[in-house]
């Protein structure tokens, strides 16, 4: 039997039977498998090295300075220490008016730095270098855009704060680097001890403070605990504990973003390939029915048949997933390419599981999808020879594809590892074939005018044909459009949404922003922008506090489940006080505080994020000074006007006398960006934000991101296409008796092509419009529900879906139908 069912898979192969089924499990393994051995790399090398992305066993973060308490019992327990200071400053190079500055990620290390990994400096000769120190007194190390910033070299002076200090080697590797907003700017290293003749930290600086642990394992968990346990029974905040088991956390919450997001690719890819998958074993089911009824009449049993046939699709499904797998581990290197910066450190090796997910995939995609088909060839019977005469499906047949289909979703849903994502993209898919379906067939409904209006041979033909092949129609229609959807809106709809933002932004909008402003700075620091021309610059105290009682409930970032709004009560928030209400805000319920009595207006967002309303009572912590404000109005902020926005405003009589900085946001013309320099040079502790060089750096970022997941939606597109080419091939043998009949009856061979061309110019074209407008509603939404601002319709979008549906379709079309009109009219109705 087996040796049987090998010869019939063999000749299957050589007549074509099996190479699409083959091709489609390829895809549908390979788009699971890409995204697979990508995910299993990048975690492998996170729990590698984790404690080098530590730079200890565990560390402290703090936004105060550690307890020096605590310090002392990790001593007594017998642990190595290291500590860092991190925060952002201006470094400046070059004297008078040749003086130079930019944003810098000041990090200031004590001996023994870092406690696991180490730091790599850049050579001479282009290499890297392993170094267990940290600069010397007087010295710096800096990242190479220190260098292209500034146009420095290695011996140069640079100045941070009051202090100037030699350049004397470039960071190549730091291994604990975060990826924080503030770490998109180049890194300069101090010795800590060179930290207070700067002068840099100022009351309302925002400092990290880190404490670094190391030592053996099980010591380290014990003392995890113990110190937990006090900041737990201090209620102290602004605390954070990061352990090897935790990773790095804004780390490994990037990649969970990237795995959901490249998950719910690799599935749609992999939903498309399976209606493929399914329609391709129909074909071939229809195709041998002849030959199942010869094979009953030779003796042979219906187990016989059905064990023949799963042999044969099992051994497809083995080749075509190994195959599949070994595609997928070479795109992953794409992936990599793209996205692997997140982890600096070399990737270990990829392991099998990504490989074996995968494969089981595709063969229970080929089973669950296949046996439908097999079990209608077990019960063809023997006058099949004689009479050509189909049975309908069995109940039991229809069955297996409800249990295939739930079988299915069931190993996607293991192999997302995201139970909630695979529901929604399996509820989301459903949903959205229903509804290109039912605009592909009101479409083809439409066709029926056309068609009355239209004497042209060809075009009757085409519509016709059309019209008569429904549901085959439609099924291409919907597949296209889906994977052309996907492409739309990662090219042309991204590009709308890019150039909608910068539009949304005014010529004149605040470029630069300063902070740490000192209250006698405050009237030099107006007098030095009136005098360059500066003259719509208003500056706003900006107060540190950290909210610690709503309704004299006390709030922890265990009161709340929503992980914002955790990660808010677990900082400092920047409050700030004024008179009137800023400009670019707008209350929408209450009334603005009229400072007789202790009263606060706060962001819409915000109290809806910590669920607090009209009239609920807030107190801070404010340098050890408590505060409390009863909330008399909701503010609606313009975020994108980027101007300063402050979440909580305070009235001017409760926090009078607190500690406070100044903070202003201004436009800068290109013609007097010395103007930086001139500050830096006369306020050394200020620092001075260009937000649009860190929107550049973002968007350079996020276009690396969209260029490793275009890739993968190719995959997407392949499947589509793929399902195209079934729906075409399905109905190819149809397709060869109407054109036999046709040119029977005097159509000719240039009449018939061209109505193909036609057909799939067609097909094409609904499935562009179809995913141009489903491209153009999903951009809508996103620019009006989750960014705010004003959307126009492009119509490139609709030129594009448009072009590449009709280019996609004469592919498919041609791939699927090129022999239809090669065989002779007469052997066509011989058949008949």
């Amino acid at each position: 039997m087996l040796i049987q069912a090998l010869r019939m898979t063999r000749r299957d192969w050589r007549a074509g039977e099996l190479r699409f089924l083959l091709v489609a499990l390829i895809v549908a393994v390979a788009s699971l498998a890409s995204v697979g051995f990508f995910i299993d790399r990048m975690r492998a090398g996170l729990n590698r090295d984790a404690h080098q992305l530590l730079g200890a066993d565990l560390v402290v973060n703090a936004d105060q300075p550690i307890n020096r308490a605590w310090y002392a019992e990790a001593l007594r327990r017998g642990f190595t220490l290291a500590e860092n200071v991190t925060f952002p400053s201006m470094a400046t190079a070059g004297e008078g008016d040749k003086a130079v500055s930019q944003l810098a990620a000041v990090k200031a290390v004590s001996a023994g730095y870092p406690l696991r990994g180490a730091l790599k400096l850049a050579s001479p000769d282009g290499g890297e270098r392993t170094t267990r120190d940290i600069p010397e007194e007087g010295t710096v190390w800096v990242d190479s855009g220190i260098l292209s910033g500034l146009d420095v070299k290695a011996g140069d002076l640079l100045k941070l704060g009051d202090k100037q200090f030699r350049i004397a080697q470039v960071i190549a590797v730091e291994p604990d680097r975060g990826a924080g907003f503030m770490n998109f700017a180049p890194r300069v290293m101090l010795p800590l001890s060179d930290l207070p003749a700067t002068k840099l930290i100022q009351n309302g600086s925002r400092v990290t403070y880190r404490l670094l642990v190391a030592g053996e394992q099980a010591e380290v968990a014990r003392f995890q605990r113990w110190l937990q346990g006090r900041i737990e029974r201090d209620n102290v905040k602004g605390v954070r504990i990061e352990s090897l088991e935790s990773g790095r956390p804004e780390m490994r919450a990037t990649l969970d973003r990237a795995e959901e997001f490249l998950s719910l690719v690799g599935l749609l890819s992999a939903m498309l390939a399976a209606v493929a998958v399914a329609m391709a074993a129909r074909r071939f089911m229809l195709r041998h029915l002849d030959a199942c009824a010869m094979l009953r009449c030779l003796g042979l049993t219906q187990n016989q048949v059905t064990a023949m046939y799963l042999i044969e699709f099992f051994a497809v499904g083995l080749v075509g997933s190994l195959l599949g797998a070994a595609v997928g581990f070479a795109a992953h290197f794409v992936l990599l390419e793209g996205l692997g910066k997140l982890v600096t450190s070399e990737l270990p090796s990829a392991t099998f599981l990504p490989a074996l997910q995968s494969m089981a995939t595709g063969l229970l995609l080929l089973i669950g999808f296949a046996i439908p088909p097999i079990l209608q060839l077990r019960n063809v019977p023997h006058n099949r020879v004689i009479r050509r005469e189909q049975d309908a499906p069995q109940p039991a047949t229809l069955a297996t594809y409800g249990l295939g289909l739930f079988a299915f979703i069931g190993l996607l849903l293991w192999q997302s590892g995201n139970p909630k994502l695979g529901l929604l993209t399996a509820a989301g898919f459903l949903a959205g074939f229903a509804v290109f379906a039912l605009a592909g067939w009101l479409s083809l409904r439409s066709l029926r005018l056309l068609r009355m209006g239209i004497n042209h041979p060809s075009w009757r033909f085409a519509l016709t044909a059309l019209q008569r092949r429904q549901g085959a129609t439609v099924v291409q229609i919907v597949a296209l459009a889906l994977g052309l959807m996907a492409l739309l809106l990662l090219t042309v709809i991204r590009g709308d949404l890019v150039d909608a933002w910068r539009n949304s932004t005014p010529p004149d909008a605040p470029n630069r922003f300063v902070i740490n402003i000192q209250p006698e700075q405050k009237a030099d620091f107006e007098k030095q922008l009136a005098a360059n021309g500066i003259g719509k610059a208003q500056l706003y105290p900006m107060i540190r506090g950290r909210l610690i009682q709503v309704n004299d409930q006390p709030i922890t970032n265990e009161t709340y489940v929503d992980d914002r709004a955790r990660r808010l009560v677990d900082r400092e928030f920047n409050l700030s006080t004024m008179r009137d209400i800023p400009p670019q805000n707008r209350i929408v319920a209450g009334r603005w505080y009229d400072n007789r009595k202790p009263e606060a207006s706060v962001e819409e967002g915000l109290a809806k994020t910590l669920k607090l309303k009209l009239g609920d009572k807030l107190r801070f912590d404010i340098a050890g000074q408590q505060v409390e404000a009863t909330i008399t109005s909701l503010r609606k902020l313009d975020w994108g006007s980027m101007r300063v926005n402050f979440f909580v405003i305070l009235n001017p009589a409760l926090v009078e006398n607190m500690p406070q900085t100044w903070i202003t946001a201004f436009h800068l013309p290109p013609e007097k960006i010395s103007l930086v320099n001139d500050l830096m040079r006369e306020f050394p502790n200020l620092t001075v934000v260009d937000v649009g060089s860190m929107i550049r750096q973002v968007q350079g970022v996020l276009d690396q991101v969209i260029a490793a997941v275009e890739f993968l939606f190719l995959f997407m597109l392949a499947s589509g296409v793929l399902v195209l080419y079934a729906a075409l091939v399905g109905s190819q043998d149809e397709r060869i008796r109407e054109s036999g009949l046709l040119r029977a009856l005097g159509a000719t061979r240039r009449q018939l092509s061209q109505s193909q061309w036609i057909e799939f110019a067609l097909i094409g074209g609904l499935s562009g419009v179809l995913a141009a407008s489903g491209a153009a509603a999903v951009g809508w939404t996103l620019a009006r529900y989750v960014f705010n601002f004003e959307w126009t319709f492009s119509p490139v979008v609709w030129i594009a879906g448009l072009t590449s549906g009709a280019l996609c379709a004469f592919i498919g079309g041609w791939a699927g139908l090129r022999n239809v009109l090669n065989q002779p009219p007469l052997q066509t109705l011989r058949g008949i």
